[in-house]
């Protein structure tokens, strides 16, 4: 089999197409997207091939045959047209106040003033892009094509300080608005980002855009298919664990087909080893923060519960916290239902990588010291595969002995009750173990169910005063909970374990096998 270059990096469609680069033609949605309509937008996580998205488009629509051959649009595309492109991107450096963004937008607008050949007269931003788009038409007699890539990344780049992500916000409208004011000179709109902002917020007067985001025709236009890694990857695929391939990183859904994130196989096939090669490029330091802040019980991250209201309700000042991990990608759609007028959805993680990874920081931030997290993390895996529980529960008691005495009274999350079983959960969760939180049956829920080294591990977590009462292995037996699992014909461990807000730790743990 021939083994092609890995486009690693690359955004930039000639590039991949002259220098013998992989590529999963896309060609097919972007057919099917110009047949059906002229303005779209779409939110896709980072590095999720939405730049290379948006650079096929721009060569399609300038004309450039040659680089189509062989691919789904080819024989479909009247090539002989050739469209005025205006390309937009904000996804390099930061821009971190007004007069870096007019800079910023006065800089892509110059670049495209020289690739079309013309020259605006307008002094400010906004009335240069219009000047642009009605000067192109002019020139050209036909209406121009507007791609914007990373619309939001100004915005983004500023959350963490709200008055200057508004100011962001406010420009970046001002500029966008000035799309619909000249709708009469535009053949075609593409907008992409990472988030899905608020039309009121930021596009209010873009009210035409068709936001395919949420559209299961479209759920696989960025990322790459299982029949894709099974044929255009096949000659990468010997010496690699398929199954492990997708455990580690399939399942991202838009409600219709699951795709990879191309960025992690990519390097996989090139490095030839499994890790965390998404997360590891951007560490969502400022999410972590909020979901600290906000006493998020991380076991319910696994299966969290929105409506399109409230997904698509994400501006500066209102960072739903759902909308916030779906858009960036920790979390995907595991299910949807129709509740009368409502459709509401289900989030899980997409995947092993973004649920151990995700997990690692989150108990990092939990216990307040990454060091002696890792280190208690090891060790953990271990006792896990010997099943020692004497080294299990002294190993608990290390794991909230790690945690400084300031971090339980200068951080609100360390008063919620949930506080100690999102430690232990996330603290299981970072290792990639096959783990379900409130696993449901007939009898009810049980806390936390792992399945390890051929072996059932049934949790139930208690918060008491001071004294052990013995109620959480009580009720792991009184409920059952091991009914559904003994026909596995594996050792069941119920184990109940009591913490004490007094003392801040475990003052009960009992183990029973059944």
């Amino acid at each position: 089999m021939h083994r092609r270059r890995l486009p690693i990096g690359i955004q930039t469609f000639a590039k991949i197409r002259a220098d013998d680069h992989y590529y999963v033609d896309k060609t097919g949605f972007i057919r099917q997207l110009t047949d059906e309509g002229t303005h779209y937008f779409l939110s896709r996580p980072r590095r999720f091939g939405k730049s290379l998205l948006l650079d096929t488009l721009g060569e399609i629509f300038s004309g450039n045959e040659a680089l189509f051959r062989g691919l789904l649009i080819h024989p479909h595309w009247d090539w002989t047209i050739r469209y005025p492109v205006i390309r937009l991107s904000f996804g390099g450096g930061m821009v971190q106040d007004p007069a870096a963004l007019e800079h910023k937008i006065g800089e892509q607008l110059r670049i495209n003033q020289a690739a079309l050949g013309l020259h605006c007269t307008e002094t400010g931003s906004d009335g240069c892009f219009g000047e642009l788009m009605r000067l192109a038409h002019a020139a050209t007699g036909r209406r121009v094509v507007v791609l914007v890539d990373e619309y939001d990344k100004p915005i983004l780049d500023n959350l963490t300080t709200p008055e200057v992500a508004r100011t962001m916000r406010d420009g970046l409208r001002n500029l966008y608005s000035v799309i619909k004011d000249n709708d009469a000179h535009v053949h075609f709109v593409f907008i992409t980002g990472v988030s899905k902002f608020s039309k009121v917020s930021i596009f209010s007067g873009l009210n035409n855009l068709k936001d395919i985001t949420i559209d299961a025709r479209y759920s696989a236009l960025c990322g790459y298919t299982e029949t894709d890694v099974d044929t255009v990857f096949a000659s990468e695929l010997p010496g690699l664990d398929r199954d492990e391939i997708r455990h580690w990183y399939n399942g991202y859904n838009w409600t219709g087909t699951a795709v990879y994130n191309p960025f992690d196989l990519l390097l996989l096939f090139d490095a030839r080893e499994f890790r965390t090669w998404w997360f590891e490029t951007g560490t969502p330091t400022f999410l972590v923060d909020l979901l600290m802040q906000r006493g998020v019980f991380t076991p319910s991250l696994a299966r969290l519960r929105a409506d399109e209201a409230l997904l698509s309700a994400f501006d500066v000042d209102h960072l739903a916290t759902e909308a916030l991990l779906w858009q960036t990608g920790y979390l995907t759609f595991t299910g949807t239902r129709q509740l009368g007028a409502r459709r509401e959805y289900t989030l899980g993680y997409p995947n092993l990588e973004v649920e151990s990874a995700l997990n690692d920081s989150l108990v990092k931030a939990l216990i307040g010291h990454p060091g002696q997290a890792s280190e208690l993390a090891s060790r953990l895996y271990d006792l896990l595969a010997a099943a020692d529980f004497a080294g299990l529960r002294a190993h608990v008691d290390s794991l909230f002995a790690a945690i400084p005495y300031q971090w339980h009274t200068g951080n609100p999350i360390a008063r919620y009750e949930g506080y100690y079983a999102s430690v232990f959960y996330s603290h299981l969760a970072a290792l990639g173990l096959d783990l379900t939180a409130e696993d449901a049956s007939r009898q009810g829920r049980v806390d936390l169910t792992l399945k390890f080294n051929s072996r059932i591990w049934l949790f139930e977590f208690k918060v008491v005063e001071l004294e052990p009462t013995g109620r959480a292995l009580q009720q792991l037996k009184d409920r059952g909970y091991a009914a559904q699992y003994r026909a596995l014909g594996q050792p069941i461990h119920l184990i109940g374990i009591e913490f004490s807000r007094e003392q801040r730790g475990v003052v009960g743990f009992e183990v029973e096998t059944l």
